[in-house]
């Protein structure tokens, strides 16, 4: 009882207890107050004469006022000649740190931080911290965040994989719908809103979420930038994005109630063999145990109240759902691809170290410079995977795919057979690797032509001179534009011994 502290009213009744002639000892044995602090009083009590029966009992504000302890003696602080441009950047948020470097650097002060921390502690009162009550109409709003969930086994690998639970609460009703996931994409958060607005039969006119990647793309507090999926998925919903300033949750209380509810009284003291199962009992859960309960603000069941209420405030459903669709910028790298979810895709190489718009569905990837589509790919989902249109490469990185055999082949197929012939010829080289010839040949065709190159390699092969130098030098000699080289075919016994056998009219 020594450190007790003593009520106004505690107080007013040992004064009447003395009034009617009860001692210190009395009062003490009574368990009112002790003896030392019985005497305190009955001193201050003879002294402002309280004791006097013919005098009326204090009142409550007299006997405050008179237990009131004496202020302390004021004393002197070397702050005090900057006592008004000290608190004038306290105010501002401006730390004590910098305030004393800047008395130091500005006015040449020579105390210590401790001297401006205790003049910032005996000057400046705390503010409380107060809230506002948001109240809002059946179907103007609901709330959307995320929270962590279990971690749940991967059978196939025998991992443990994180996962985070999607909810989305009507702000009237309290209604909510609850969805567990593996990660927090894009086309996850867009999928999510779908399944939820599906759930309740209709859209809400607002959505008032946090400031997740999935959904803005650079937070503000007055103009943030929206992701562009997002966007798009609010235009065809028909519902208004309302983003919570920065640091700020409190903006968005009910969800973040209803996350702290599904952590306390769903997932404790459950068991889940699987993402599936998992989904499975919290739709359970929310129909049945969550979405019957009295609610603590409304005092209603949240089930109930939306059926009953809200539901017929909802927007209608579009008929056709807006296809769930992504959007990132990407860069056009030197090797005129793109990268996205470690999967690459080429674009024209008009383009390269650009900036452009990714556009991403379920099947398809689109390219777009600006507003133009400039590339259409099938989506890949293996890490790794690249997908190349040949033109979307510059001519000169075309010659890259001619190291590939079967390549050279179809090429040479393509300007005729003698030429054919001649590839094949130098790819059966047992010795060695005549590739980089090949790749010579068929190289000529952009300096000579389609026909004359056949016909070089036609008289190549009738001289057994199927050497990349060889066919050069009857380019440039132009023998294969001279028709004495036909011949009638020679007899059976010199097919394939008449390498040095020579035309007629060069023995003339």
């Amino acid at each position: 009882m020594a450190n007790r502290r003593f009520e106004v009213h505690e107080i007013r009744h040992v004064i009447a207890r003395m009034r009617l002639g009860e001692t210190d000892r009395q009062i003490s044995r009574a368990g009112l107050m002790g003896r030392n602090k019985a005497a305190t009083l009955r001193r201050l009590a003879i002294e402002r004469d309280w004791l006097n029966k013919d005098v009326p009992m204090p009142s409550n504000e007299t006997i405050a006022a008179a237990m009131r302890p004496t202020a302390t003696p004021s004393y002197t602080s070397t702050i005090d000649p900057f006592a008004e441009q000290v608190l004038a950047w306290a105010e501002r948020g401006v730390s004590g740190v910098a305030i004393h470097q800047a008395l130091i650097r500005n006015f040449g002060f020579t105390g210590a931080y401790n001297s401006v921390k205790r003049f910032l502690q005996r000057n400046l009162k705390a503010k409380p911290a107060t809230t506002v009550i948001l109240e809002f109409k059946p179907g103007e709003a609901a709330q959307v965040d995320f929270g962590a969930g279990p971690q749940l086994i991967n059978w196939e690998t025998g991992e443990l994989v994180k996962t985070w639970f999607f909810v989305m609460t009507l702000a009237f009703s309290r209604h909510q719908y609850v969805e567990f996931v593996l990660d927090q994409k894009v086309e996850t958060w867009l999928g999510c809103h779908r399944r939820a607005f599906e759930s309740f039969g209709g859209v809400p006119s607002k959505l008032i979420i946090d400031n997740p990647k999935c959904a803005i793309t650079k937070a503000c507090y007055y103009d943030p930038e929206v992701q562009r999926s997002y966007a798009d998925c609010a235009e065809g919903y028909g519902f208004l994005i309302s983003p919570c300033p920065v640091a700020d949750p409190a903006k968005k209380g009910i969800v973040e109630s209803g996350v702290k509810y599904i952590k306390r009284n769903f997932l404790p003291l459950r068991e889940f063999r699987d993402l599936a199962d998992l989904n499975r009992q919290a739709q359970e859960w929310v129909l049945s145990v969550a979405g019957n309960r009295v609610h603590g603000s409304t005092r209603e069941q949240p089930l109930r109240r939306f059926v009953e209420v809200e539901k017929d405030f909802l927007k209608s459903l579009p008929d056709t759902p807006p296809e769930v669709v992504g959007w990132a910028q990407v860069k056009l790298h030197g090797d005129c691809h793109v990268q996205f979810e470690k999967c690459r895709y080429s674009a024209p190489f008009r383009l390269v170290h650009e900036r452009l718009w990714l556009r991403y569905t379920e099947k398809a990837v689109q390219l777009y410079k600006d507003e133009t589509l400039v590339a259409v790919h099938l989506r890949l989902r293996k890490p790794g995977q690249r997908s190349t249109k040949q033109e979307h490469l510059p001519p000169e990185a075309l010659a890259y795919l001619m190291r590939d055999p079967q390549t050279c082949l179809e090429k040479a197929e393509e300007i005729g057979g003698c030429c054919l012939e001649v590839v094949e010829s130098l790819f059966a080289d047992k010795v060695l690797d005549k590739l980089r010839a090949v790749q010579g040949v068929l190289g000529l065709r952009k300096k000579y032509g389609k026909v004359r190159l056949e016909a070089a390699c036609s008289y190549a092969l009738l001289h057994g001179a199927t050497t990349l130098r060889a066919i050069k030098r009857i380019l440039e000699r132009g023998l294969d534009q001279q028709t004495s080289h036909v011949q009638l075919p020679l007899s059976d016994a010199y097919i394939g011994k008449a390498r040095f056998i020579r035309h007629a009219h060069r023995l003339q």
